[in-house]
């Protein structure tokens, strides 16, 4: 029997990748076990159905950091996903590890974010009583949310990557292990570029002892911190950076935490935002009518705190202040 293009490509996997690469040939499967296609390897249709996906789509319109920036080039949750996917892809590809499985995992990696960015994360957990996290929430959306209730069915490998992308919790896979010092290296760097770009950070106030190890300006610093990881991952196998750099990598995070990530000035928006989503959850909990008519079965099995809060986090920023609008502006303001 001729041998199928996916065939050939995952027996290749065995040649070309490093021994501790995820294997498509060797995955653990999906939820519900599908045909195989005969052109694309199992982490190449995640990536696809996760990049085909509504809920990716949306994340062109979710906060990074800065809520509604006035200009084009402030970073959206779909760009850092975008800049994510590619430093991943680097190291996977330096380190001969899946590149499929990693793009897959970094594509999925935050759809299970919040409108308004770690404020709206804040509100739900405040709405709600427990924790929202938004690695869970990812794995909701594509074990379940997407498709009309059905999911993306995707392989374990890239499930656990996206779910175990933060936390206390590592992916098995090495794959899934590169895209948690991706995601880090991606916001830190672009923060600094967007904080830069609204002129409450310069690059002189980046501390030297930071600086003068990883660079002094955005590209050096990604290009440093990327480097130092495949050479030190090379040296063990074990994906990690030297401690030198791995100590002004954390320094720059908590000089960014202190700076950016708590600056008054920078969040001075999200009290509004986090009041906005909980009057919303408030709203839909009291008038389940007005849900989507796809998230009324819903309620039958879920309960009404988990489909109103399912609804709320998939919604970007301008469809909350849109349904806020609706919910509760009296029309004729919304005319003036």
């Amino acid at each position: 029997m001729e041998q199928t293009i996916r065939e050939r490509m995952e027996r290749e996997e065995f040649t070309r990748l490093a021994p501790g690469a995820a294997k498509a040939a060797e995955s653990k499967g999906r939820l519900r076990p599908e045909e195989e296609n005969e052109v694309r390897t199992c982490f190449q249709r995640d990536s696809d159905r996760i990049l085909h996906s509504k809920s990716f789509r949306r994340l062109m319109h979710k906060t990074q950091v800065f809520l509604q920036p006035a200009g084009d080039h402030y970073r959206t949750r779909m760009t850092h996903t975008l800049e994510v996917a590619r430093i991943g892809r680097t190291i996977a590809r330096a380190l001969q590890l899946n590149e499929d499985l990693t793009e897959a995992i970094a594509f999925g990696h935050d759809l299970g974010h919040t409108p308004f960015g770690h404020a709206g994360e804040i509100a739900l957990t405040e709405i709600t009583g427990k924790p929202f996290r938004h690695n869970e929430q990812s794995l909701r959306v594509v074990d379940k949310l997407e498709n009309d209730g059905m999911g993306l069915n995707l392989s374990y490998e890239t499930r656990r990557g996206i779910l175990c992308h933060t936390g206390d919790e590592l992916p098995e896979t090495l794959e899934g292990q590169i895209i948690r010092y991706a995601d880090r290296i991606a916001y830190l760097n672009h923060d600094i570029d967007d904080a830069m770009r609204a002129q409450v950070l310069s690059e002189s106030d980046i501390p030297y002892s930071v600086s003068s190890v990883l660079g002094e300006s955005h590209s050096r610093r990604i290009n440093t911190l990327v480097e130092d990881m495949i050479a030190a991952t090379a040296e063990t196998g074990e994906p990690h950076m030297h401690d030198g750099v791995a100590g002004a990598m954390q320094e720059l995070r908590e000089f960014m935490f202190a700076r950016i990530y708590r600056n008054p000035v920078v969040k001075g928006e999200e009290s509004k935002a986090r009041e906005m989503l909980k009057r919303l959850y408030e709203y839909y909990t009291q008038n389940p009518q007005k849900l989507p008519e796809d998230f009324l079965p819903q309620l039958d099995f879920d309960g009404m705190e988990r489909v109103v809060c399912d609804y709320i986090a998939g919604m970007t920023d301008k469809y909350a202040v849109a349904k806020y609008t609706e919910a509760f502006i009296p029309l004729a303001w919304q005319m003036t």
